[in-house]
């Protein structure tokens, strides 16, 4: 368990390696609350081959306003029943912050991942790698410039899933931390991007219907390199994994 705790807090400890510190400039942290939702899905439509498909809205000051709305879908090889790889696309609708602003900033994100899991005594891990190209619009003034903003992001999660009870029914406990670095000629004072901790339950409902809940916290570091936003987040996730292909008998 120590190992466990060490591996998680792990992102948290290099955080300051990654924090520019800009000369004259005071920090400046944005403390928000927020709820983020998603759908996730995993449909086996053969033996090697499944169809992925996200959906996901997080919201700002609790459930006040809406944060951003996510959608992304991928096609995931699965080389054996712990190792996968995956490549799709997304697209995301970015609404704005600035009070009286209502320009909608629109993401296009190309990914590739890899995911691995294993056990560790009764846990199960789960590893990801990501790797995303992301053009995101700029906006000025409330208007959009025309313009884009590429930056290529990479991405590790790290998950850990702990059965309390030996029955599957009960829900477990889960725990999770994703550090994410990206780059890109527009990326000067903060390649740290940003942290994502969280802790929380997971509820198996059918063989193929799960989810968990909990608290996650995020923090993200602002191009600017001296803003930072501090989102204290109620996450709901819910894991669809559909087998859509008949089984062949050996």
């Amino acid at each position: 368990m120590k190992t466990l705790l060490r591996i998680l807090l792990l992102p948290l400890l290099i955080l300051p390696a990654f924090t520019t510190t800009i000369a004259q400039t005071s920090r400046q942290v944005n403390q928000q609350s927020q709820a983020w939702f998603s759908v996730n899905t995993t449909a086996r439509i053969t033996d090697r081959w499944s169809v992925l498909l996200d959906l996901h809205e997080r919201r700002t000051s609790f459930m006040a306003k809406s944060n951003f709305d996510f959608a992304r879908a991928g096609i995931q090889y699965n080389i054996d029943k712990n190792l996968s790889v995956a490549l799709g696309y997304g697209h995301m609708w970015l609404h704005p912050t600035t009070p009286g602003w209502k320009t909608v900033s629109n993401e296009n994100r190309i990914y590739q991942q890899v995911i691995y899991t294993s056990k560790f005594h009764k846990a199960t891990l789960l590893q990801r790698f990501r790797n995303e190209q992301r053009w995101q619009q700029k906006i000025a003034g409330d208007k959009l410039t025309g313009e884009n903003r590429f930056t290529n992001r990479f991405r590790y999660l790290l998950s850990v899933t702990i059965p309390v009870f030996k029955n599957d029914k009960l829900p477990s406990l889960c725990f999770a931390d994703e550090i994410l670095l990206h780059m890109g000629k527009d990326v000067v004072y903060n390649t740290f991007d940003q942290n994502r901790l969280f802790a929380g339950i997971r509820q198996k409902i059918s063989n193929n219907l799960s989810f968990d809940t909990g608290y996650m916290i995020v923090y993200q570091q602002k191009f600017s390199g001296y803003q930072y936003d501090l989102n204290n987040t109620f996450r709901l996730f819910f894991y669809y994994t559909p087998v859509l292909h008949k089984k062949h008998k050996a």
